[in-house]
């Protein structure tokens, strides 16, 4: 829970502003209409109460489903008991994460409007549900990246530590975690769009509905493929950059702790 929570609020803190970026450009409104460069840090106080418990979640999630699962002693199944693990710890975090990011990519296409301000909004003309809308699309991208990013990241470190004959570093380990949240990052690009779009949708909209392929179609209908990988390149430096402090630091901050 500790070292999970210290990793999560590292790189979501250091990282903001390449996530506002990212978010302005998949906005529909468009980057210069969102905010620009303008207020980069609108939202963060979201990011910063939601970022520990998130990713405590996550991280107890998947450490535990790890030790349950029987297929992780054979190691030609261990990529399915990473993949297994990661997907249910996406689902609990969720549960943590979706109001957060609701909040937060309100505020960051609104910089003038306070979290305070956009939080008591969503609650009054949505309730609840408005907090969570987009859970669904958050955890369809979610899943898909954990299933490319952790089997990949363990693999990288066993590697690694098969060719210098000891485990590896932290400083190691995060450098794999960066090439596999950089990779994964890449290729859930489409669905992080549909889920942004999904969350900045007025309500009534069809894009309020939820539904992950409306939202996608729409994009391709109106915008084509650089649409559906709108802030494919910040996204990519975030979470790469976001790999290596937030495994590394997971690492560190769990060897410390042991």
């Amino acid at each position: 829970l500790q070292a999970g929570g210290v990793a999560g609020v590292c790189v979501d803190l250091i990282l903001f502003p390449l996530d506002t970026v990212k978010t302005r450009l998949q906005s529909p409104q468009g980057f210069r209409k969102a905010g620009g460069f303008r207020g980069i840090y609108a939202g963060v106080p979201s990011t910063a109460i939601g970022s520990f418990p998130n990713a405590a979640a996550f991280f107890i999630t998947y450490e535990n489903v790890k030790s349950l699962l029987p297929l992780g002693s054979s190691s030609y199944l261990s990529p399915a008991t990473h993949m297994v693990a990661a997907s249910l710890g996406e689902v609990v975090a969720c549960l943590i994460r979706v109001p957060s990011e609701v909040v937060k990519q309100r505020a960051q296409v609104s910089p003038s409007s306070s979290t305070l301000r956009i939080l008591s909004h969503t609650l009054y003309h949505e309730g609840i549900q408005g907090l969570y809308r987009g859970y669904k699309s958050t955890v369809l991208r979610e899943i898909p990246f954990s299933l490319v990013q952790f089997p990949l990241w363990e693999s990288l470190k066993d590697l690694w530590s098969w060719k210098q004959g000891h485990v590896v570093d932290s400083w190691q380990s995060a450098v794999c975690g960066a090439f596999a949240g950089g990779f994964a990052a890449a290729v859930t690009t489409p669905l992080d769009v549909a889920k942004t779009r999904i969350m900045l949708a007025k309500a009534g909209s069809s894009n309020a509905s939820g539904n992950v392929l409306t939202a996608l179609g729409s994009i391709w209908r109106t915008q084509g493929l650089s649409g559906l990988f709108a802030g494919v390149v910040p996204r990519m430096a975030a979470i790469s950059l976001g790999g290596f402090i937030f495994l590394g630091t997971y690492e560190k901050t769990h060897q410390l702790l042991l």
